[in-house]
């Protein structure tokens, strides 16, 4: 597992994983130390039935979020919202990685932009135009943004239980 290299006390850290069976979405926390390994992530969804795929919802602190998609053993399509965050995250290091893209060296770093797939979640109802403006709001925290995802893909009840039931 990689190691939490951030003074951050952890708060607002979690991972949830949503899944279809027939119509229903059920959705649920995966233990708050997975947030910190993209590894242990994707072991975690590949191990989800679903017929639309797994689909991982990772709020690191007040400073990004991950989304991933896990469709099978092989298929993976990871989004990042922000990638200066690579800076001092190892897991979002580690999904620059995944995604062969260089970590911005020092001055690239005052541009908060997104990294890999827009249209991660597009075949469920959420575009990639309407992705990139909630990964760029910056009056929005990376749960409030998780949170209005899961309200757009009709999944907000099971994951506000989800997410309630971490306190």
């Amino acid at each position: 597992m990689t190691d939490l290299e951030h003074d951050d006390d952890g708060t607002g850290d979690f991972a949830a994983v949503a899944y279809r069976e027939e119509d229903f979405w059920d959705v649920y926390l995966l233990p708050e130390a997975i947030t910190l390994d993209l590894k242990g992530l994707l072991h975690a969804l590949r191990q989800q039935p679903s017929i639309s795929g797994a689909i991982g919802l990772v709020s690191v602190g007040d400073d990004f979020f991950v989304i991933i998609r896990v469709y099978g053993r092989e298929e993976v399509s990871l989004f990042l919202s922000d990638v200066t965050a690579s800076a001092d995250w190892p897991v979002a290091r580690d999904v620059l990685e995944y995604l062969d893209i260089d970590v911005p060296d020092d001055e690239d770093l005052d541009q908060v932009l997104p990294a890999g797939d827009l249209s991660i979640l597009a075949d469920l109802g959420l575009d990639e135009m309407e992705l990139g403006a909630l990964a760029g709001d910056l009056d929005l925290y990376p749960d409030e943004v998780l949170a209005s995802i899961s309200e757009r893909l009709g999944f907000q009840q099971a994951f506000q239980r989800a997410v309630d039931g971490m306190g």
